[in-house]
């Protein structure tokens, strides 16, 4: 078992680790908590009554939080002529097509999101083995296959984030930063958690949610009630 730092030993003698929490308090609990020297990322963890095996049962997607996630993400964007253009005027850090695919395929990963328009994944389609395992492959289900690709840009520097069910059908993602003032961290918490229940599949059976636990990056986990998500 891994040994725990002192502060996380602190933290958790501070409350109950059994107790399930409304989400606003489970949120000043994680404030609380993190202890770290720098900004730590709050990040939220909810295990679904799913199968990740049947496809039917597949949740995955992207919504842009309305309070940001305090990260600047860097953007790369496969595109040739005019949307090359579009793409830089709209702020992509880099902008290319045979010339990223090859730097890619020389092992050079600056950038945190791969934004492409449809007509160059044939070309992308080659990095899928490089790509997909570090969840970095274009995808027309999470808005990264787009013609559109000033509005993608902008949604990922304005704090879009992907979420896709899990081996262990969990999703996990972040919603923001221990300085977040606890309103914006719960307005976030409440648009990821609004777009997962939106997305239940029809064959799911019996209780959706199954846990709720939010933490921030250094510090212990804090649960809500699985059976009020919303704290309603």
């Amino acid at each position: 078992m891994p040994k725990h730092g002192k502060n996380y030993q602190d933290a958790v003698k501070t409350y109950d680790y059994n107790t399930l929490f409304d989400p606003a308090e489970a949120i000043e609990q994680v404030k609380k908590n993190a202890k770290a020297k720098f900004d730590e990322t709050v990040e939220i963890a909810v295990r679904l009554n799913l199968d990740p095996r049947q496809a039917d049962q597949q949740i995955r997607g992207a919504v842009v939080l309305p309070n940001g996630t305090g990260v600047t993400r860097s953007v790369l964007v496969f595109a040739k002529g005019e949307k090359a253009k579009e793409a830089e005027a709209a702020g992509a850090d880099f902008v290319g097509a045979e010339e990223m695919v090859a730097q890619i395929q020389g092992g050079w990963f600056g950038f945190d999101v791969a934004i492409a328009t449809p007509d160059m994944m044939g070309m992308v389609g080659k990095l899928g083995k490089i790509l997909g395992p570090k969840g970095l492959m274009p995808n027309p289900k999470t808005g990264t296959v787009t013609m559109d690709v000033a509005r993608a840009i902008n949604d990922v520097k304005a704090g879009k984030i992907e979420y896709r069910l899990d081996k262990a059908a969990n999703i996990h993602t972040r919603i923001g930063k221990v300085s977040f003032d606890t309103e914006k961290l719960l307005e976030n918490y409440m648009t990821i958690i609004d777009v997962l229940l939106k997305a239940k599949p029809a064959v799911a059976k019996g209780q959706y949610v199954k846990s709720i636990t939010l933490s921030s990056t250094m510090g212990p986990g804090v649960k809500i009630n699985p059976l009020k998500p919303t704290g309603k």
